[in-house]
């Protein structure tokens, strides 16, 4: 499709060919944002280059914008979390200069783990929901699960013969998140099969994960000793390991709700 030139194009007309140009050449925040940035480069005066520059830094901000929106929905996030929402002084377990520091996503660069320990209700899915977001707004491909999840689609995936399809699923995304692991026991060939996983990430890609069981009782998880063992060396080698407590800032926080109801009935 050639677009007709024509000189001396009235407002009109000028608006309806830059409409068209823009649907074909896909450039839809241009198309939608012109005519503001059109005024706007004439009340502040822009030269030519500096109005050019102004169209396209706004198509490639929007483009940025959706990419990061289409990895974090890829992600998988059951739930919308944010650094900037956690409430660093209900839990000082959480050194916040350590969490920012883990936001540059240095480590992932690396490839090293990450693990957050602690009981129910000290921010540790929290933590993992978020840095995994920081990490795909900063372009990596993340991926969330909780671990029974994972270990069930594994197995069904052995039984389909399409276990190392799975596997190396897994193995290619930057930042793998595992929320839960440690609630529930898994069986030999579910731990197996969990523990191939790791491997094909091993020094390949990072590993994120919560639990609210310390590596010293992972033996109720990961029932066969050796396996504990190697499955702990993966997940901590040249990794982070942060222990955010075993006070439920959740339970404080709806107490002290709840006892300023009160207090004002």
């Amino acid at each position: 499709m050639t677009l007709p030139r024509q000189r001396g194009l009235t407002e009109q007309a000028a608006d309806a060919a830059i409409d068209s140009a823009c649907r074909l050449l896909r450039l839809p925040s241009i198309r939608n944002e012109f005519s503001e940035i059109a005024d706007r480069a004439i009340k502040d005066q822009m030269t030519y280059r500096g109005f050019l520059a102004e169209l396209l830094m706004t198509e490639c901000d929007d483009r940025s914008r959706r990419r990061s929106e289409r990895r974090i929905k890829a992600a998988g996030f059951p739930r919308e979390k944010s650094l900037r929402a956690f409430d660093f002084d209900a839990n000082p377990n959480i050194d916040a200069a350590t969490i920012h520091t883990l936001a540059s996503c240095e480590w992932i660069k690396k490839s090293q783990p990450l693990c957050l320990i602690g009981d129910s209700g000290t921010g540790k899915s929290h933590m993992l929901i978020a840095l995994g977001t920081e990490a795909a707004m900063k372009g990596y491909r993340v991926r969330y699960t909780l671990a029974t999840k994972l270990v069930n689609e594994l197995v069904e995936a052995a039984d389909e013969k399409q276990l190392n399809k799975t596997i190396a699923r897994y193995g290619r995304v930057d930042l793998l998140c595992i929320d839960e692991l440690g609630y529930m026991e898994l069986d030999r060939r579910g731990a197996e099969l969990l523990f191939q996983v790791l491997t094909e990430r091993e020094e390949k890609n990072s590993v994120a994960i919560a639990s609210n069981e310390s590596f010293g009782g992972w033996t109720k998880t990961f029932t066969d000793p050796r396996l504990c063992a190697a499955i702990v060396d993966r997940l901590t080698f040249n990794g982070t390991i942060i222990e955010t407590g075993t006070d439920s800032y959740r339970l404080a926080t709806t107490r002290a709700r709840a006892e300023e109801q009160a207090n004002v009935s």
